[in-house]
């Protein structure tokens, strides 16, 4: 079984955040940040070099793959910064709607700055996703 490439690691969050060239995008991602460490109540960690993640749970497939991997999380990208949310946009069309100019992907919401956005519909989005993976069978929450 392939091991995942891209791991917790114990990287400074607060110096790769201060180390964000684009001003704007600086402030945007330490926003953020603030934010999701309220949602979750997680430290902020490292994952990879260009990932800050909160939280994490547990999965296993049907295959019998099973791994870590974290409850929310960011990345300010170059073209946008980057929002895992990753119990995916299925059930959130409401508050998508009403977020703002944004693009999503399967489990990735990219915002190129966060006036763009409501900030309450995005918080409400973020918290309703943690919410969620933390309530599902599958999605056993590990402690750090």
């Amino acid at each position: 079984m392939a091991e995942l490439k891209t791991k917790k690691n114990d990287a400074n969050v607060e110096k790769f955040i201060a180390g964000v060239k684009d001003e704007q995008k600086r402030l945007d991602t330490a926003q953020v940040s603030q934010w999701m460490a309220e949602i979750t109540d997680e430290p902020a960690k490292m994952w990879g070099a260009s990932i800050v993640k909160y939280g994490s749970y547990r999965y296993k497939y049907k295959t019998g793959r099973e791994g870590d991997w974290f409850l929310t999380g960011f990345s300010p990208r170059k073209q946008s910064l980057t929002l895992y949310i990753m119990s995916g946009f299925k059930r959130y069309d409401e508050l998508l709607n009403q977020l703002g100019k944004h693009k999503t992907g399967v489990s990735c919401l990219y915002i190129k700055r966060l006036s763009d956005v409501d900030a309450d519909i995005l918080k409400t989005l973020i918290k309703e996703s943690v919410d969620y993976m933390r309530s599902i069978d599958q999605a056993k929450v590990t402690d750090e």
